[in-house]
């Protein structure tokens, strides 16, 4: 392949003329010869630049109201021809075919389009752009001889390739443009795919073909472990990540975490703090304020708080900063700072502080699971814990305050590992147990943290996130000083369950769904 090309030719069809005119202004200053079509050979015409009109190169008018305009072998040709082919340049030459050096192309707005809530199938299928991607695709394929540029956020660098290489571009520049067109196009496809998928099956969240995109947000220094490499990818629903205010760069292991403390956060309006160490949730509490939340969830596991993860819902201000300062702590994340909390944070050099906008799962989300030889997709787990569809079980009815105990504890147990074990009060968690393979042993560490906190489980409530397969569970929070349980209930020895809940005077509430967290 040939390193520099001079740019003498170049086909110009934009939707987006944001950038065009002074990109096409030192084209034309250049010398580059200039072709185009409708609206934007109209746009640079009315801008006193100099136009070539695609219908004179192909002797051909456009036609079916601009539908076909560049789908012609004088067009096409130009872009294809190898110029390291003398052959194929003869050839071209033979037909009065000139070669096109760069193709400046973006797209009708298809995924603007169809992002209107309004929009019918019919406006939907006039913005499918089809000769504009076949030009990107020709000129991508082609990059040893062509410089193909489909964003206006690119325009600047070819015209500094440009300066730089007396008006020509280099391989390496054209080759990662290249690169770029062929992900926009994939990009382009994928989303017209998906779409026309929801339109004629709205209820099928998985369509036989899965087509999705992600764009880099960035490096990172490598994955769950030192030997694993790593980088964190965006999705195109538009919805921010979060913007770091300050401290080191977010791990991999660090994002994990922040994803499960905010989430969890969210399920409440009221003043919440969350607290998790290695994805698990090690102290959730609401609270009068943020202070007071804090306090309560950092009882319940003091411990394994250090190095830990913290989440906010409301925004951190001084008092509870000047707290937050004497435990070393990774992320903490709010929906913001104030200027007095902010001083006292950034003081700590490396701790990291993410101000995270009210963005949260919504139904229909995915969540995607790398498996050997495929993936697994599901939707994401946040069915409302809905207590008017709770049923009592027991012979004895929860009090008041015990329902709200569970209600808190049910909306701590899908963000936890199975097996997952709580002991919670009406705003705290007393004693988590996650991630065993036998229910009874995570209660058995629920007691255990309870214990080494110094919180007392009398007149607790128990928070299962799946159901007891033997009364065994049951008689160890009993013991504990459980008063209630809550749990998904469907064992085939819910009976046995039921029974031994009555025999310790415990109320009992099946949910009628399970929070399994693999």
């Amino acid at each position: 392949m040939i390193d520099q090309i001079k740019i003498r030719r170049a086909l110009i069809s934009v939707y987006d003329k944001e950038g065009l005119l002074p990109f096409a202004q030192k084209l034309a200053e250049l010398g580059v010869e200039i072709l185009s079509t409708g609206g934007t050979a109209q746009f640079l015409r009315d801008h006193q630049i100099p136009v070539t009109s695609v219908a004179d190169v192909t002797g051909f008018p456009e036609i079916l109201d601009g539908r076909v305009k560049t789908l012609h072998p004088s067009i096409h040709a130009g872009i294809l021809a190898k110029r390291e082919e003398p052959t194929q340049m003869a050839e071209i030459a033979e037909k009065k075919i000139q070669p096109i050096d760069l193709v400046a192309v973006n797209l009708y707005p298809f995924e603007k389009t169809v992002a209107q809530p309004s929009v019918t199938l019919k406006h939907a299928l006039e913005n499918i752009d089809i000769g504009g991607p076949c030009m990107i695709r020709a000129a991508a394929k082609n990059f040893g001889g062509v410089t193909v540029v489909t964003s206006p956020d690119q325009y600047d660098k070819v015209l500094q390739e440009l300066d730089q290489h007396q008006g020509c571009t280099t391989l390496a520049t054209r080759a990662l443009l290249a690169r770029q067109a062929f992900s926009r196009t994939c990009e382009y496809d994928a989303a017209i795919s998906r779409w026309l998928y929801q339109q004629a099956e709205p209820e099928n969240r998985f369509p036989d073909c899965f087509p999705f995109v992600l764009h880099k947000r960035q490096d990172l220094r490598y994955g769950e472990n030192p030997h694993q490499q790593a980088a964190f990818y965006m999705d195109d629903s538009g919805r921010a990540f979060g913007r770091q205010l300050h401290g080191k760069e977010l791990s991999f292991n660090n994002i994990m975490d922040i994803h499960s403390s905010v989430g969890l956060s969210l399920e409440f309006s009221e003043p919440c703090a969350v607290i998790v160490k290695h994805n698990n949730p090690c102290g959730v509490a609401v609270g009068a304020n943020l202070l007071d939340a804090y306090r309560k969830a950092l009882q319940c596991d003091p411990a394994s708080a250090y190095g830990g993860v913290v989440a906010f819902n409301k925004p951190v201000d001084e008092a509870l900063a000047a707290k937050l300062v004497e435990l070393f702590l990774e992320v903490i994340t709010a929906p913001a700072f104030d200027a007095a909390a902010l001083s006292l944070l950034t003081a700590k050099k490396n701790l990291r502080l993410l101000q995270w906008p009210d963005v949260r799962l919504q139904a229909g989300d995915l969540d995607i699971k790398k498996v050997l030889g495929g993936y697994l997709i599901q939707t994401v787990d946040i069915e409302p814990a809905d207590a008017a569809e709770f049923r009592v079980v027991s012979k004895r009815q929860p009090a008041a305050q015990e329902w709200q105990a569970m209600r808190f504890g049910w909306k701590v147990a899908k963000w936890i590992k199975s097996n997952t074990i709580i002991f919670v009060a009406t705003d705290r968690t007393l004693g988590i147990g996650a991630g065993q393979m036998s229910r009874v042993d995570s209660s058995r560490i629920a007691v255990l943290k309870a214990e080494q906190a110094g919180l007392n489980l009398a007149g607790s409530v128990a928070v299962s996130d799946a159901f007891f397969p033997f009364r065994d569970g049951v008689d160890v929070l009993a013991q504990a000083g459980a008063v209630a349980v809550i749990q998904p209930g469907g064992s085939v020895r819910d009976e046995e369950v039921i029974a031994a809940a009555d025999e310790r005077n415990l109320a009992m509430v099946f949910t009628g769904l399970r929070h399994f967290r693999h």
